[in-house]
């Protein structure tokens, strides 16, 4: 792994009792970062926040309702009365909900009038739940942001980190409102960039591949371990051969969030995808 001294550093991140960015959370904890594990739910912040102090660091649990700028504007208050301004700002929370992409990858003329309890189509998705995700994924970075980044202005090394996705590049089959949201993140990380230069904040993104994480084993593996139809789609593409680990994206990200390794590194969406976005399957 990375070795990154962010010792001194204070670092923010939202969907922090998550699988990837719980990951985050402990590996800028363990670089030295004293760390803001931001959740929606306090409880679950916590848990992330004991885990980490039973390592030896420093962190506190924050909750925040990313789309309600009143809650990220308490959140930022109660980090900076903490440990003061941010250094390291990360865009983790996101959501890829079931009522938000089609059953089938593909339409056909049967389906063109099924109702939603048979299937969901594009033609009957539920519009409110689109634009759930759009709000989450995107315009809560877009909050978050906007909030953190005025304190952040000026301070040196600071940096902002966004979670876009590879199907932000490439659409995945029936993940029509993620992928599209997270094309947003991606064009959203790059005008931050250019607009945030000239105040010393660097913003760069992530973009995951296919990670295998306690959420969504039971959906790409069988009961006996092997994978299911889909995985296997997924695994065929992956020059790799495999799903990734949460643990495999800490060395990009602190490479992204550490000012002394990619100081003059901004604008840049770096994928973490064992080749996939590489290989187009001949």
């Amino acid at each position: 792994m990375m070795r990154a001294d962010l010792s001194g550093k204070v670092a923010a991140v939202t969907g922090g009792s998550g699988a990837l960015c719980g990951a985050f959370c402990k590996a800028l904890a363990r670089a030295g970062a004293r760390v803001a594990v931001i959740g929606s739910r306090l409880e679950t912040a916590e848990k992330t926040v004991g885990e980490i102090a039973a390592e030896g660091g420093q962190a506190i649990a924050v909750a925040c309702n990313v789309l309600d700028l009143e809650s990220v504007t308490a959140a930022e208050r109660r980090i900076y009365e903490a440990y003061g301004p941010c250094d390291i700002l990360v865009n983790g929370a996101g959501i890829a909900p079931a009522d938000a992409c089609t059953t089938r990858e593909r339409a056909s003329m049967d389906i063109l009038d099924a109702p939603p309890e048979q299937e969901n189509t594009l033609f009957n998705l539920s519009s409110e739940a689109v634009s759930a995700v759009f709000g989450l994924n995107c315009i809560g970075i877009f909050n978050v942001t906007k909030v953190f980044a005025r304190r952040m202005a000026g301070v040196e090394g600071a940096c902002i980190l966004n979670v876009t996705s590879m199907s932000g590049i490439s659409p995945l089959t029936k993940q029509v409102a993620y992928s599209a949201s997270k094309a947003a993140v991606s064009n959203l990380t790059q005008w931050m960039a250019v607009y945030l230069a000239d105040v010393g904040i660097r913003v760069n993104a992530v973009a995951p591949g296919f990670f295998a994480t306690k959420i969504n084993r039971n959906l790409l593996f069988r009961e006996d371990g092997s994978y299911t139809e889909r995985s296997r789609k997924i695994v065929d593409g992956t020059p790799m051969g495999r799903f990734g680990e949460p643990e495999e994206l800490v060395g990009a990200m602190l490479y992204l969030c550490d000012s002394t390794a990619s100081g003059f590194v901004t604008g840049v969406i770096l994928p973490v995808d064992g080749g996939f976005s590489a290989y187009c399957g001949v």
